[in-house]
């Protein structure tokens, strides 16, 4: 009799033990639950971390994240407002904002994912087909601006250039994003969900587009890097010009002074020799003379000269 109530004592404990965890669930910091109870939602969602109750084998506790999930969209082909086309692959980041409407709407997040796959594709379709290619390319006018912005400045030369052939922007890649979330957002509000982001991750030309793209791209950096040519070599010129007034005003005022500085030399001179002349003219014209030897006579010089000739005079007189 003992030992079939302790049996049963203690098949009453592990009995009891399956409802105590069947009566309580755990919410973790990046989850949130929905109770269901005959596969009824009742009571609102719970957000609140920590140990809950439940009624035991009745109500089911249903998780959902609330991080930020990920999507990933397949390329898709997209033709744009100037009749071009492109594969275009997105990414998102959505999460789930309302766990009752997610749970009744959607279910699941693999039911979530396929979607998005619908909503965002569509969106994306629809924003870039009334776009131009140039629009979901580039995000900025910033080559046309820099090249606005570019002057020269001097005395009398002003250089502004501007490149006609690139195609200036209106809305932009940023802009293209933000318009493809409003669009999908628009039909996630009754889903829970909110849709937090959506990124082009790469856009492909098709194979007609591609050849005729490059060349254009080409073609938009051959007139760019000329226009900097041409402005450098303005630029080039100004300084150059510059230079050479600079060069010749230096050169003149150089000039000026030597001359100014020989001129005085050259009186200088004049007077010293004039003085030394009146000092003793005799012995000058001696001084002279001996120096015009040094210069005239030297192993190469062949004269015929009398003897009487005034400049070997200093030789004759000596006895």
């Amino acid at each position: 009799m003992n030992k079939v109530f302790i049996n049963a004592l203690g098949i009453a404990f592990i009995a009891a033990g399956f409802v105590a965890m069947a009566s309580f669930y755990v919410v973790d910091e990046t989850q949130q639950v929905v109770l269901t109870q005959f596969g009824k939602p009742i009571g609102a969602p719970v957000n609140k971390p920590g140990l809950h109750f439940k009624i035991p084998f009745i109500q089911v506790a249903n998780v959902f994240d609330k991080r930020l999930l990920a999507w990933d969209g397949d390329p898709n082909q997209i033709p744009t407002l100037d009749k071009r086309y492109i594969w275009v692959d997105t990414t998102a980041r959505w999460r789930i904002v309302d766990a009752l409407k997610f749970m009744q709407s959607v279910g699941t997040e693999a039911v979530a994912q396929a979607r998005l796959d619908d909503l965002i594709d569509s969106a994306t379709r629809d924003v870039i087909s009334n776009l131009r290619l140039v629009e979901a390319v580039r995000n900025s006018d910033s080559i046309i601006e820099r090249m606005n912005n570019i002057k020269f400045d001097s005395d009398d030369l002003e250089m502004v250039v501007y490149d006609s052939e690139l195609e200036p922007i209106k809305v932009g890649r940023e802009e293209l994003s933000r318009r493809i979330v409003k669009l999908a957002a628009e039909n996630m509000a009754d889903m829970g969900i909110e849709l937090i982001d959506v990124r082009i991750k790469r856009i492909t030309y098709v194979n007609e587009v591609l050849k005729k793209v490059y060349e254009r791209m080409v073609s938009e950096r051959k007139r760019a890097a000329e226009q900097y040519r041409s402005m450098g070599q303005g630029k080039k010129a100004e300084i150059e010009g510059r230079m050479a007034k600079d060069l010749e005003q230096i050169q003149s005022e150089a000039y000026k002074k030597a001359q100014e500085i020989q001129g005085k030399g050259d009186a200088e001179a004049t007077r010293i020799y004039a003085q030394a002349y009146n000092q003793d003219p005799e012995f000058y014209s001696f001084l002279r003379t001996l120096e015009a030897y040094g210069v005239v006579v030297n192993d190469k010089t062949s004269l015929i000269l009398n003897s009487s000739s005034d400049f070997y005079k200093y030789f004759n007189s000596i006895k």
